[in-house]
This record gives structure tokens, sequence and C-alpha cells, in this order.
């Protein structure tokens, strides 16, 4: 169901502002209330959200949980000074109660000046208004779990362990402005994780795989939980035959994918605004100097239709764009670009990313493989920590092999990839053509805040990357 901006405002103001009797002419009250003492800008983010989780383990659907979370956060800025209440009760009582709290960070005079909103103009929504949870009976979301692992022990006899989950949100947020615009959005979330366990002569290893994006359940059909399970079952076969990974400064390949998400924790982090404003990111400072090796283009993109990072508008009513970043290995300074996002109406939005990739070279990559006499192929990625500060980084490879006189060949365990995000940036010496974006499994926590994100980059090959391993 495609649904037009006032589509989107009805859903809303039906959700958020009818059952509680609010008007727009309520909400210009409260931001009177907060003007009548000297602020620069207010916001009231009203937010309303229905989510599902179920799981599955051992052949039985052990646990299904269901919640609703409703509320609104008011936020005013007066100069450096931001203050921030919230209520999970929408009435007018509770917004003028929040309304009078932000206002001890204000001057004591101002005009009492109401905002007059205004539905702001909103480009075409990035994704269908579905609901999730409603479009599929309980039953069937049961029904899939157990397809998905059939499907899965059914591709190897030492599949011992399928563990598999569902997860679907449906979302409706509000955000009012004091420069007037009112700007909302309905936001759909599904998700399919599935891990296996593989014994073979004792030794058991793990695989997983998994995706989703902002649609309902009709997108995991029977050729996509086909797919998942041969991801899940592949990955945990070549951890069984796999040897232990060595050691060293080596060079490493990175294959296509959810492989970006070394971009996104190394680097895409660094590029956060609020971590240059206060000068704590490896790349402050550095707008216009050469950050990275010719050819390296990283954009951050919130408008790609239905993927998981997306946004049609962003958590303070802004637009999302597509974002240049890094442009041929320059960093490209930005202005505002609808990167503000919040877990919940419980917190204040953060610089954020949406879906975070670097855009393709022009090497095949079976060129890039034969160029590597002696390195490491990591074809996919598990944990990673990063330090913002210092850039330094550490990631676990999830499936990784050695790479000898130009061909892949035996399967590594063990793999730790070690280095500093700016670093690898100018380490970066073939760009392959093949770039993907992640399956639709990324969340990013930052300051206790989690989001969906996404990721992507085409086959990279870097030089003099340490690896750690336990041969």
């Amino acid at each position: 169901m495609t649904m037009t901006s006032n589509d989107l405002y009805r859903t809303a103001e039906q959700c958020l502002l009818a059952p509680y009797n609010l008007t727009p002419a309520n909400l210009d009250s409260v931001f009177g209330q907060m003007f009548a003492h000297r602020v620069d800008y207010a916001d009231l983010y009203f937010q309303y959200a229905r989510s599902e989780g179920w799981s599955l383990e051992e052949g039985i659907v052990k646990s299904g949980s269901f919640n609703i979370e409703q509320g609104v956060g008011v936020r005013a800025i007066s100069g450096e000074k931001t203050a921030f209440a919230y209520s999970d009760e929408i009435s007018l009582a509770a917004l003028q109660s929040a309304a009078q709290a932000t206002r001890a960070i204000a001057a004591q005079s101002g005009d009492g000046r109401a905002p007059l909103l205004r539905h702001g103009a909103v480009t075409p929504p990035l994704y269908a208004a579905l609901d999730p949870i409603a479009a599929l009976a309980d039953a069937e979301k049961v029904r899939l779990l157990e397809r998905l692992e059939g499907y899965a022990r059914a591709v190897d006899k030492r599949v011992v362990e399928v563990m598999a989950s569902l997860a679907g949100t449906w979302e409706v947020v509000l955000v009012a402005r004091s420069d007037g615009r009112m700007m909302a959005d309905v936001r759909p979330l599904v998700r399919v994780s599935l891990s296996v366990i593989m014994e073979q002569d004792g030794r058991r290893e793990q695989g997983a795989a998994g995706g989703g994006g902002r649609c309902d359940y009709a997108y995991f059909s029977d050729a996509m939980l086909r797919d998942y399970a041969a991801r899940a079952v592949h990955q945990a076969s070549i951890n069984l035959a796999a040897k232990p990974a060595p050691a060293g400064s080596m060079t490493v390949v990175l294959g296509s994918g959810w492989p970006g998400i070394l971009l996104h924790e190394a680097i895409g982090h660094g590029l956060e605004g609020d971590f240059n404003r206060k000068g704590s990111s490896a790349f402050a400072g550095r707008v216009g100097e050469r950050v990275a090796a010719r050819g390296v283009s990283v954009v951050d993109d919130g408008t790609i239709a239905d993927r998981r990072g997306s946004l049609s508008v962003d958590d303070e009513g802004n637009p999302t764009q597509c974002t240049s970043l890094i442009e041929d290995g320059i960093l490209v300074g930005v202005a505002p670009t609808g990167n503000g996002r919040r877990e919940s109406f419980a917190h204040l939005p953060l610089p954020r990313m949406t879906n975070t990739y670097m855009l393709n070279g022009d090497k095949d990559p079976k060129e890039i493989i034969a160029s590597v006499k002696k390195g490491l192929y990591a074809a996919n990625f598990g944990g990673g920590q990063v330090d913002i500060t210092s850039g330094k980084f550490v990631f676990s490879a999830a499936e990784a092999y050695l790479i000898e006189n130009g061909r892949i060949t035996t399967p590594v365990k063990g793999a730790t990839l070690i280095g500093n995000g700016p670093d690898v940036l100018r380490r970066v010496t073939m760009i392959g053509n093949d770039m993907a974006l992640d399956p639709g499994v990324g969340t990013c926590g930052k300051e206790g805040q989690s989001v969906p994100v996404g990721v992507g980059q085409p086959t990279l090959k870097i030089e003099g990357l340490t690896v750690g391993g336990t041969a």
C-alpha cells in the first residue's frame, strides 16, 4: 500500500493525537509556553510502536513477545545548552509539564510566539506503510520458523541444532518543530535470523544468516528462507573444515556486502558530526584532506527503498539524503543531512548513520584474488570493537580462507583483523566492481541507543593489515 503525505499525517494524527484529544493548536500552545522564555529551537517527538519477537529452538517455538511503546519527547535548545524531557503519557498536561522542565535552560525573557504548525513537504515515502504484525496470523509466523528449521536440517545431516527468530515492528512518528513544520512517518521493519550448529567427529561449529528490511513478512518467501538456510549451513561447514588462522602482517581481501561493517564501525562513526564537532574523532579538522587511497568513495544513503537503514524522514523531521563522506579519497564536509536519529521518544536525537557503503571500483573480484600471492580472504564478519578517538579496531572473521598463489584455498578459523580506520583506507590498493549491501541485519549502538542500519562495499584488497590468528 502506497501512502501519500496526507495519508501519513492522517495515520500519525489518528495514532498519536486524536486518541488523546490533542490538536495542532494544542501543540502550538506548548511551543508558546516554551518560547515565553528565550529558546532558539524546540521540537516535540511523538512515537507509537508495536513490536513482536518469536524464537525457535530444538524444534519448538519457545518464546514469543509483544510490546507497545508510546510517548513524547520534548527538546529545547538555547545557545550551547539542550534540555530534554519525555513522558510515556501522551496528554496536554504531560506536554505542558515536559515543556516546563525544558525551560530551565532558557533566558528569562521571550516573546511567547507559537509556530503555527503546518504539514511540511515530504518526499515520496521510501517504503509502504505495511503492518507486519497484523499482516500474518500468529500460527503462520510459527510455521515460517518451522519451515526455516526444516530447510536448514535438510541441507546437511550434520546439523544438530537450529535456532531461528522472527521480529517485526510497526512504528508511527510525528515530529512537530518550532519552525512551524510538522512531519510524519510510518515505519515497518522485519527481520529473520538463523543460527545452526554442525557436528562432525566430536567437533562443533556455528554458522549464521538472515535478513529483512522495511516491509512485511511476505518478504520471506520460501526461496529466501532456503537461501538463509544454505548460507548458514555453508558457513558452519566451512568452519568445521577450517585450520587455525595464521598471524602477522599480510594482504587481506574483504568480501563484498556485510564486511562493510568494518567500514561502518572503523570509519563511519568517526565521520559523524558530534564526534567531529567535539574534536574527538580521528577525522576531526581534516575536511578537504586526503584520508584514503585514490578510488575510495564512501556515502551514507538513507534514501534506498525498503532498506533496513533507510528513513523517509529522520527523527528531527528532515528528509534523508545520499551524502558523500569521502570522494576519491578526499574527506568531504557537509551540511545537516537528515541523519538525526533516536532509539525512541525517551532519547535525544544523535548524528547517526543510515546505509553506509563504499562505491564500486573497476576491478573484477577474480582479478583481485589472482593478484595476491599470499594473504587472507575474509568472506564474512562476526563482531568487532572500535575506538572512535584513535580509529583503532579489532574485528573477527566469521568465514575466512587463505589465498595462495592467486587462489582461495584452505578455510581458516580464529582470524581477527586489527588496525586503524584512517590507516586502512590508505592501504586499499584494489576496489572491486561488485558492490553489495548487507542482507538487512545491522543494528548500531551509540551512547546507549540502538538503531537499524545498513552497510555495504565491493570486494577490497588491503595491503599490510595486521591479522591476529591462532596458528
